[in-house]
């Protein structure tokens, strides 16, 4: 299997698609994770508070794949941000991974309310500079938050992840992104199954058209607009399903059908506003 690559404002390439072990259970993980590296997924994203760091870097040290052919991505966490928290937290993780760096390093989320984010974010820097992680980045910032950590450090982040399906595309950080060149990762891809996704019409006829699952159809429609992917699941037939979205195309017009299933408003969302969460 050969998935494409994007490269990062470091110079470094990232998987456009990966393996996301969010609500993964811990005991769960290693054979999750082992299964996707056996089917060919080299890109694997996991986060301090999912509490599942061991078991993908079980799994990874079982693999026997080259450290140099993985992509390993891992976050801080929000009570984790202030004085030197983050050196602590990521050195937590390596430990755990096994690794002596990550691929991406993420603030998790602003935490507005604790106006600590501008720290975090210069931390994570220094943590890069330091050699514990090949790039930095975000996620879940809203403009604001994107604004301001640019204006007082300077740097602008690798990615930005957020959710993003097409009921909710938030294109205004998607434009910001690709003026400051600044990639995308969408979580939630499939809307976390909240909302009747796969069938809604332009899903549905895209899915017949081209003999793909729904979810085929919406993972490849990630793909083709530049995102970053990696849909969960602990069935390896939806492994492969979900890997399966390299061997056809969108017409123009089918992804202009989906571009349209965005409610525009902000109504789309399905999980907590990144201001809601501190």
């Amino acid at each position: 299997m050969t998935i494409p690559t994007l490269t990062l404002r470091s110079g470094h390439d990232i998987p456009q698609l990966g393996y996301g072990v969010f609500k993964v259970p811990a005991g769960d993980t290693q054979r999750a994770v082992s299964e996707a590296l056996s089917i060919g997924y080299r890109h694997i994203d996991t986060a301090a508070i999912y509490g599942n760091e061991e078991g993908v870097g079980a799994a990874i040290a079982a693999s026997g794949i080259p450290r140099d052919e993985l992509f390993i991505t891992t976050k801080l966490w929000n009570d984790r941000h202030d004085g030197d928290e983050p050196n602590a937290a990521i050195r937590e993780s390596l430990d755990k991974l096994g690794l002596e760096h990550v691929d991406l390093y993420l603030v998790h989320w602003p935490t507005p309310a604790a106006d600590n984010y501008v720290h975090a974010w210069a931390k994570l820097i220094e943590l890069r500079d330091a050699g514990l992680s090949r790039s930095i980045g975000v996620s879940n910032f809203e403009i604001a938050h994107l604004d301001r950590i640019v204006a007082e450090t300077g740097e602008v982040p690798a990615v930005n992840q957020i959710e993003l399906h097409p009921a909710h595309q938030q294109r205004e950080i998607v434009a910001w992104g690709q003026q400051n060149d600044m990639h995308i990762e969408a979580w939630g891809p499939l809307g976390q199954g909240k909302y009747d996704l796969f069938g809604l019409e332009p899903v549905h006829e895209a899915s017949v058209a081209h003999e793909k699952t729904p979810a085929q159809v919406v993972l490849r429609w990630h793909i083709q607009k530049g995102f970053i992917v990696f849909p969960k699941s602990v069935r390896s037939e939806r492994l492969r399903e979900n890997a399966d979205i390299f061997d056809f195309a969108l017409s123009d017009a089918e992804m202009a059908a989906i571009d349209a299933l965005d409610a525009g408003d902000g109504s789309g969302r399905v999980s907590a506003h990144p201001n809601d969460v501190n």
